[in-house]
């Protein structure tokens, strides 16, 4: 969700609480946007804490997480299908690859915080520039 609508439905929590029940409705609008609040913190802290019983950059399969990545996701809405962090690639774009055991990995490219693009790399896919590969040697 774009951050000003989310502040600007906080505020309009408040202001209809105060229009329909005076402080008491401040407080209970108060109360439903701590809540939103903390469900996102609990929503992050699991992700985060699910990632991090693996291995950084390893994931079951690679082919099954490239048929469920959908342009436009955070990278929060990304960690539960990877169950890992990403291996961090470049800063720009921001850009994270996992592997599979079979040697097939996907990388993902973010910008501005949401998915732009991706790519599957298959383990007996041929490099497309052989001669970049032979410089960074």
């Amino acid at each position: 969700m774009n951050s000003l609508v989310a502040w600007g439905l906080a505020a309009l929590a408040l202001a209809v609480g105060y229009f329909s029940y005076g402080w008491p409705g401040v407080l209970l609008g108060l109360t439903v946007v701590v809540f939103w609040l903390l469900l996102q913190f609990s929503r992050v802290m699991r992700a985060m804490r699910q990632a991090s019983n693996r291995p950084v950059g390893l994931i079951d399969n690679a082919v099954m997480l490239n048929a469920k990545l959908a342009k436009g996701m955070r990278l929060i809405e990304i960690l539960p299908l990877t169950r890992s962090l990403g291996t961090k690639l470049s800063d720009h774009p921001e850009t994270f690859a996992w592997m599979d055991p079979g040697g097939d990995s996907v990388e993902v490219a973010l910008a501005h915080g949401r998915l732009s693009s991706w790519r599957l790399k298959r383990r007996d896919e041929p490099d497309p520039d052989p001669d970049a590969h032979a410089a960074q040697t």
